[in-house]
């Protein structure tokens, strides 16, 4: 193995943060990956990683080691996809994770047809609500919608979110629909227990900030299930447009306060600052965000 191939072993040993998990992210055996790393540190004459029965952290020769080698393997990355006169192939495997509703209801048709257009490239994907460490766990990319709080990440955003509150016609027609935001009070509400604090932050035309506490009836952490819920007339739900789309469009949840806006997300892909940004991620970023565009299709409602 050359210099070059001993960089990017120590690297993915920093990420996984284990030489087992760099081994099974490598698909070698153990024993290979500590011989490889024991050769590079006599090669180097200093010990990069310190390791003992039950951990193993970065050297301070470790640390600069890993900071220098990752802007040389990305540097490298992109010299050859600057230089080399072949033409443009996406291939190789793309690792990525995404939000198992979103993922599950919008990525099928978008992984489709850039499979299609890359047949050589093949694919790994995680369909999630789970915060994934894209580092720790050998991804390349991540969908992630709502605020962006690790700065080891960098984001391009790909759509708005926008959210509804809603309910069905039968639970309308039996409780009373609300007019104003005092009026929500004594009614039933279906809260999605990861993406809600049990309160509504709703804006008015002038731009002041309104706050409602949720009674929740019921609460959960997937957003379909909700969905169907409040469909079945359990409650107002306040949900992604992205996830109450078809309902909307057939009548099946009724809007209500549209004089109010709700607080807008923003859908993001995610991957590791510093690092090369493979083409095949690259590309697929560019085809996600001008499928989805300013006004998603979702939005049409």
């Amino acid at each position: 193995m050359g210099q070059l191939e001993d960089m990017a072993m120590f690297v993915r040993v920093v990420d996984a943060g284990s030489i087992t998990k760099a081994a099974e992210q490598l698909n070698i055996a153990k024993s290979a990956v500590s011989r490889r790393l024991k050769e590079l540190e006599t090669r180097l004459g200093s010990q990069l990683i310190s390791r003992t029965t039950r951990q193993s952290k970065l050297t301070q020769a470790g640390e600069h080691y890993y900071q220098q080698v990752t802007h040389i393997l990305s540097a490298v990355d992109a010299l050859n996809e600057d230089t080399s006169d072949a033409p443009t192939r996406v291939e190789g495997t793309l690792k990525m994770t995404a939000p198992l509703s979103f993922g599950i209801m919008h990525l099928t048709d978008v992984i489709d047809e850039y499979a299609k257009q890359h047949p050589s490239l093949r694919f790994e994907l995680d369909f999630s609500d789970r915060r994934i460490d894209l580092i720790e766990e050998g991804y390349e990319l991540a969908i992630r919608i709502g605020e962006l709080r690790d700065s080891s990440y960098q984001a391009k955003q790909l759509a708005l979110i926008r959210c509804v509150i809603c309910a069905s016609p039968d639970y309308l027609k039996k409780m009373g629909t609300p007019e104003t935001i005092g009026a929500l009070a004594g009614h039933d509400f279906l809260e999605y227990s990861l993406g809600q604090t049990g309160k509504i932050e709703l804006v008015d035309a002038h731009g002041q900030h309104h706050y409602h506490v949720m009674n929740a009836k019921i609460k959960a952490t997937n957003g379909e299930f909700l969905i169907d819920l409040a469909v079945k007339g359990h409650g107002i739900i306040a949900i992604p447009t992205f996830l109450a789309y078809k309902k909307l469009a057939r009548g099946e949840l009724l809007p209500i306060l549209q004089q109010y806006q709700l607080t807008t997300l923003n859908a993001y892909a995610v991957y590791p600052k510093n690092r090369f940004l493979s083409q095949r991620c690259r590309y697929l970023i560019d085809f996600i965000a001008e499928r989805f565009g300013d006004e998603p299709y979702w939005d049409q409602f």
